[in-house]
């Protein structure tokens, strides 16, 4: 398994494909795009019958790099990197940071393509593939994009942990529209694994962190907030407002509490239409009793375990 890094410095367990997996991914888009390929000509043929050699010439190759080079491009394109036998084999093409591939990645990869797989029947893209610690091919090399695993063991996979009681509902009003996906990932990436991390050092990631995320959003963290569970409470309300649009319904979803499949008591709002803690009668949940200091994990007892959000020793 090979690890990404981010620009926030945080290690994405993204899994580069194996080259046999590639191939008979290749193998099945190019006996679509091939069969196509071949109803097109046909049917051209004869629609052109009555055309002179050099206009007939001109319309097998328009149909030549319309069908094998621009359908590719463009399917790839609209798919975020999912063609239909990378889609069979449970694969996807990502930028080198992880991130959704866009069209001039598509472009890079589908031009290169036609030098190392079309007029090379592959021979140059398994040889760049081969010699690559990462299993990349010339047009992945030039695009900078990379062929992972979609399909991991969901064993394998963390969860992004639930954000403390006290500030579910507190930035229901926040402008998330700015926030690049990069650094979603990178949040979630460093949310699911820093319980692996040095405290000092995971203090630190979450703290830029959050300097970048306030940046995007126009609004800094409230005062007294660590950092990490700043992020988490912002993560779960992008989740949460993810989750009202696919599925509709006034009413707020239950909130989750970090275990995979389980959720937490669902959330109330209040006539402002901010979300409310269960049982809270105001617009925001609660604030953490004085004694508590800044966050209430900080001073959990036996029979309240801590969260992780707690600043480091």
């Amino acid at each position: 398994m090979s690890e990404l890094v981010t620009g926030e410095a945080v290690a994405l367990e993204l899994r580069p494909a194996k080259l046999p997996s590639r191939v008979l991914a290749l193998l099945v888009d190019m006996v679509v795009a091939w069969s196509v390929y071949l109803a097109v000509t046909l049917g051209l043929l004869a629609a052109t019958a009555s055309l002179d050699d050099a206009a007939a010439a001109a319309v097998a190759v328009a149909t030549f790099v319309l069908v094998l080079v621009g359908v590719p491009i463009a399917v790839e394109t609209l798919s975020h990197g999912r063609s239909l036998g990378k889609l069979a084999c449970g694969l996807r093409v990502v930028r080198d940071d992880g991130g959704p591939i866009r069209f001039r990645h598509a472009l890079v990869r589908g031009a290169i393509g036609v030098v190392e797989i079309l007029m090379t029947f592959g021979v140059v893209a398994c040889i760049a593939s081969l010699v690559s610690a990462r299993g990349r091919r010339l047009g992945d090399v030039f695009a900078g994009t990379l062929v992972v695993r979609e399909r991991v063991p969901a064993a394998r996979t963390g969860y992004v942990p639930a954000p403390p009681p006290w500030l579910a509902g507190r930035f229901s009003e926040l402008d998330l529209s700015a926030v690049p996906d990069g650094l979603w990932l990178a949040i979630r990436q460093y949310l699911t694994r820093m319980g692996q991390l040095d405290p000092q050092v995971s203090w630190g990631m979450a703290e830029r962190l959050a300097s970048d995320l306030a940046a995007r959003t126009g609004a800094p963290a409230p005062e007294g907030v660590p950092p990490a569970a700043f992020l988490a409470a912002v993560v779960h309300e992008r989740q949460t407002r993810e989750t009202q649009r696919a599925f509709g319904g006034g009413g707020a979803p239950g909130a989750w509490d970090g275990a995979p499949d389980s959720y937490a008591a669902p959330a109330s709002r209040d006539s402002a239409g901010r979300w409310a803690a269960p049982g809270a009668t105001g617009g925001e949940a609660p604030p953490p009793p004085a004694s508590a200091g800044p966050a209430p994990d900080a001073a959990a007892g036996p029979e309240r375990p801590a969260t992780g959000f707690v600043p480091p020793a």
